[in-house]
């Protein structure tokens, strides 16, 4: 089979690697920047109150998180707008795009310990399911995990047995490669499909995404198996592909140049690309945590201040993630 048909089944395929909850954080399988802070949420919010005050926003639209794990982020964002302007939880709907049964039933026993009965979810299988005037959607880390083709010398990888061979690439990949000027490296699998889908159901849309990548065709492979927080490039030798099997977790960087090309050909407009810690300050992730060192003791706020300084660092998060938020 094609590569991109190995890594659904990896990741989404019955038994595979997401199909039940994955816990995350130090302990977990993979470390977020929803799970570092929940100020990352915060200043998303944020950003999103500044749109609503500004009229660019639709306050009786819906916030839809895609991908949302256990629900950290959307609640970290429902409970900030409850700060900024209370009557915000009575006007907007909150909404979650998730397909798996099990992760579902994680992310409404966590809302309902946040919240009890005070906010209300609504579950969308897919995307295409969201039908509104206006949505502020957001997601993180959503685009590494969509499946991808291995391509190199003109030639694509199938997998036989957990065993990668190279065959000839189809035209359409080969025009594509030629176009990027790809010799090789990874061609992500659904990102056309996604931005068609949210273009047909969202009449008016602000997306906000953030993942690690760069705007550009690195011509190298970047994918890769986490295990236990450790790294092992694909073509490792160390690495055995039926071991890991929708054991461990596998992803990529991101070509935010391909993403933006899909989304601006199903009708959105890129508004920003930078990144991650320019985004959180512009948001105003510092004059939260400002406020938050008035309300809180000493070591609470140090404690907070070194959880920021992961999300904006330029050795840690703040530069290898980006931030890009398409409208329409």
């Amino acid at each position: 089979m094609q590569f991109s048909s190995y890594m659904n089944e990896w990741l989404y395929g019955e038994d595979g690697y997401y199909k039940n909850f994955k816990a995350i954080g130090k302990s977990g399988d993979f470390y977020t920047a929803v799970s570092t802070s929940s100020f990352f949420g915060a200043s998303i919010a944020n950003y999103f109150y500044s749109l609503l005050k500004e009229g660019k926003a639709d306050r009786n639209g819906w916030l839809i998180e895609i991908g949302a794990h256990q629900g950290y982020l959307i609640c970290d964002m429902i409970q900030w707008l409850y700060t900024c302007d209370p009557t915000l939880v009575s006007t907007l709907k909150f909404g979650i795009v998730e397909r798996q049964p099990e992760v579902q039933k994680a992310q409404l026993a966590y809302i309902q310990e946040r919240f009890g009965d005070d906010v209300q979810i609504t579950h969308f299988n897919d995307i295409s399911e969201v039908e509104t005037a206006y949505a502020f959607v957001v997601a993180n880390e959503i685009f590494d995990a969509f499946p991808c083709e291995l391509f190199k010398d003109e030639k694509i990888a199938e997998v036989n047995e957990h065993r990668i061979e190279w065959v000839g690439a189809p035209v359409e990949m080969l025009s594509w490669a030629k176009k990027h000027y790809l010799t090789q490296g990874e061609i992500a699998v659904g990102y056309e499909d996604l931005a068609e889908k949210m273009a047909r159901g969202i009449e008016k849309c602000d997306f906000v995404s953030f993942d690690y990548g760069e705007k550009y065709v690195r011509n190298d492979f970047s994918i890769r198996v986490y295990r236990s927080h450790e790294t092992f490039p694909l073509f490792d030798e160390a690495l055995t592909l039926s071991e890991s099997y929708k054991q461990d977790d596998i992803t990529y960087d991101v070509n935010f140049g391909h993403v933006c090309e899909a989304f601006v050909a199903a009708g959105f407009e890129e508004m920003f690309y930078e990144t991650q810690a320019r985004a959180l300050i512009r948001f105003g992730l510092i004059d939260i945590l400002e406020l938050f060192s008035k309300q809180t003791t000493q070591s609470r706020y140090v404690s907070e201040a070194d959880k920021v300084k992961t999300l904006i660092s330029p050795t840690m998060m703040g530069d290898r993630f980006k931030l890009i938020h398409f409208r329409k």
